[in-house]
């Protein structure tokens, strides 16, 4: 047998996919959470998940979007959002939450979280066998909300667990998982809110671009955002 044409094999690469759904259209999305997604403080429109259904839509215009993220939701909480999620068939999921767990308990149940999150997961795959699901971790500290010490401690610990118990969920089922540990951005103070828990207009924009980012590299969903400096 003769070689391949080296020429036909560089051309043959160039059109083939180069990762996970490379190039795959996205028809619907739908964002499920709690006041991070849900964008409280934040005019509609600057919401991270606004800007980016904004993004995808001028890629691939009649996109669908809603978001049923709400604040104060917890894990079990956004249980609720799955059912409305589903009827509308997304092609994309976001669901981050979990940070609630902590903050509204004394004694946050990083094993009670992890299971109300795979039953989530679980709940989309059955229904959406081709959904693409992107979620995230929480941030760990926040340099400008106002705690006490043995607060700030409890909540660290507390978020530390939460966030080792998704990332283990995510693993085990193949679900991208956006790991905030660390960012530098969370040491910004233009990023948040004047009650250091919720994300400012500059902060949601900063978290659009990274997510946007983490579409492109998990599932190959492009959009003008990822090109953008967060």
């Amino acid at each position: 047998m003769s070689p391949e044409d080296p020429f036909a094999v560089i051309a043959r690469h160039l059109s083939e996919p180069s990762g996970p759904g490379r190039g795959r259209p996205v028809s619907c999305y739908v964002a499920l959470g709690d006041s991070f997604t849900a964008g409280t403080g934040c005019e509609e429109g600057e919401r991270w998940a606004d800007r980016l259904a904004a993004a995808l839509r001028a890629r691939y215009p009649g996109l669908t979007y809603r978001n049923f993220a709400q604040h104060g939701a917890t894990t079990e909480a956004v249980s609720e959002q799955v059912g409305p999620a589903i009827q509308l068939e997304p092609d994309l999921v976001t669901l981050i939450c979990g940070a609630n767990d902590v903050l509204q308990s004394v004694r946050p149940n990083a094993d009670a979280s992890a299971a109300a999150l795979a039953e989530i997961l679980d709940r989309l795959r059955a229904a959406l066998p081709g959904v693409a699901i992107l979620t995230a971790t929480a941030p760990e500290s926040w340099s400008f909300l106002d705690l006490g010490p043995r607060t700030q401690a409890r909540v660290r610990g507390g978020i530390e667990r939460l966030n080792v118990a998704i990332k283990e969920v995510c693993e085990r089922r193949g679900v991208p998982c956006l790991d905030v540990t660390g960012h530098p951005g969370l040491d910004d103070a233009s990023n948040f809110a004047p009650d250091g828990l919720h994300p400012s207009a500059d902060g949601h924009r900063r978290a659009s671009v990274e997510i946007a980012r983490a579409c492109r590299d998990s599932f190959g969903i492009d959009s003008e955002l990822t090109w953008r400096e967060p």
